[in-house]
């Protein structure tokens, strides 16, 4: 059924208590040993879960996560302190020794979205032509914005291209509905990883051997944690994120000083939020050579990991099932696109012979940005968040550039 047009709940505290709820039941039921929830949970994924059920009470009407302001607060502060919780326990060294294949990936995960623009504008002209037809072309630029970067990329493309506010929104909504169901897709595949790794004959040396060193960390340097251990660690999450705001701002308003001709929007570098993510990662990791590492023991990473948790409970409260009954062929559209993207990224894998997480994670450091990236990565191990932020941080420097080429091309075809 459509949601309502007014929502049954609207008071953000409810709604953080539901959320509240949902995660510590599918905690809860995902720790069982035996029995229903044990052979449920080998199915279904818990992260994917902690994603679904919020979408659904979008989609039912009984919230609004358009309205709600939870997602926002998680964006600014759960996910910098996140990062920076996740990060201490990294150790950096051995993420640089993963090699060059996560930026293969990442790179293929481009090349399939300006790709996939093409090859769904062409394939929904055989199918439905009406749904191509005239500007539609110019709305598709905008999601290449976002699959490629982000937000600032995606509002970069309405301007260079000049969107109109009514195709904005309805491509803003084949962006959410369409990435979110991908980012869906990938936690699922997450939990059988073994399997897609076995079929690529994937080395997974180096990626084990860095989760390893970071278990092995954990394990020497675990202690009941006291509660100035958890203030401490609240500390430096919320600490370094306030100074990640700070910082931000500071930059951003000496950027908005420099010389327009310097273009320096194309770059992301005007966004409040990339300068947060990118200054909250590197005190994370600049934190990992310090003493503040040992407060791992007390639990640092798995702090932030319940942020991450409610970040992702408030990323599914913007899907939108009923979203699908308003223009139902550009959702097509957006489906032939992603799937696109998907397929090239597992041809690449097969080739290159790469793990699940590399492919997943330079997947959605495409398609999610730097608010989801960590999200897929962790859900093969949370200290791994850290790696897809730094491939989402590229994505960002890209993205401008290359959703402006395929928007040269899709007017090429357009015109043709």
């Amino acid at each position: 059924m459509p949601p309502a047009s007014v929502p049954m709940i609207t008071n953000d505290a409810v709604i953080f208590g539901m959320l509240a709820i949902i995660l510590g039941t599918v905690m809860w039921t995902a720790a069982r040993q035996d029995g229903f929830w044990k052979k449920f949970y080998s199915y279904v994924p818990a992260l994917l879960l902690c994603y679904l059920i919020p979408s659904l009470l979008n989609t039912l009407g009984v919230i609004d996560g358009a309205t709600s302001k939870l997602y926002p607060m998680a964006r600014d502060y759960l996910l910098p302190s996140s990062l920076v919780l996740l990060c201490v326990a990294i150790d950096f060294k051995a993420i640089v020794r993963l090699g060059p294949k996560a930026v293969i990936m990442f790179l293929t995960g481009t090349a399939g979205v300006m790709l996939g623009a093409i090859v769904s504008f062409e394939a929904m002209r055989l199918i439905h032509p009406e749904t191509v037809a005239g500007d539609t072309w110019r709305g598709m630029t905008t999601v290449a914005g976002a699959w490629i970067g982000g937000g600032a990329n995606q509002a970069a493309m309405r301007e260079v291209f000049n969107v109109d506010a009514t195709m904005f929104g309805q491509f803003v909504a084949v962006d959410v509905l369409v990435g979110n169901l991908w980012t869906a897709i990938l936690l699922f595949l997450a939990s059988r990883a073994a399997v897609f790794d076995r079929w690529t004959g994937a080395d997974l040396t180096a990626l084990n051997r860095l989760r390893d060193s970071i278990e092995l960390y954990q394990a020497q340097h675990a202690r009941i944690p006291s509660l100035t251990d958890i203030m401490v660690i609240l500390a430096i999450g919320f600490g370094a994120t306030g100074l990640s705001h700070f910082l931000s701002q500071l930059l951003v308003s000496w950027i908005g000083t420099l010389p327009a001709e310097w273009r320096l929007q194309d770059y992301s570098l005007t966004s409040g939020f990339f300068w947060i993510v990118v200054i909250a990662t590197t005190i994370g990791l600049l934190l990992s050579f310090t003493k503040a590492r040992t407060y791992e023991g007390a639990g640092a990473s798995r702090i932030g990991s319940v942020m991450l948790y409610v970040l992702v409970a408030t990323i599914g409260m913007q899907m939108n099932l009923a979203a699908l009954l308003e223009r139902p062929w550009l959702f097509l559209l957006g489906l032939i696109w992603i799937f696109f993207h998907g397929g090239l990224m597992i041809l690449m894998a097969k080739l290159i012979k790469a793990p699940l997480f590399m492919m997943a994670v330079g997947s959605q450091a495409n398609i999610g940005a730097a608010a989801s990236a960590p999200v897929v990565a962790s859900a093969f191990h949370p200290a791994l968040a850290p790696v897809g932020v730094l491939l989402a941080v590229l994505g960002y420097a890209l993205g401008t550039y290359g959703a402006y080429l395929t928007g040269i091309a899709l007017r090429a075809l357009a015109a043709g």
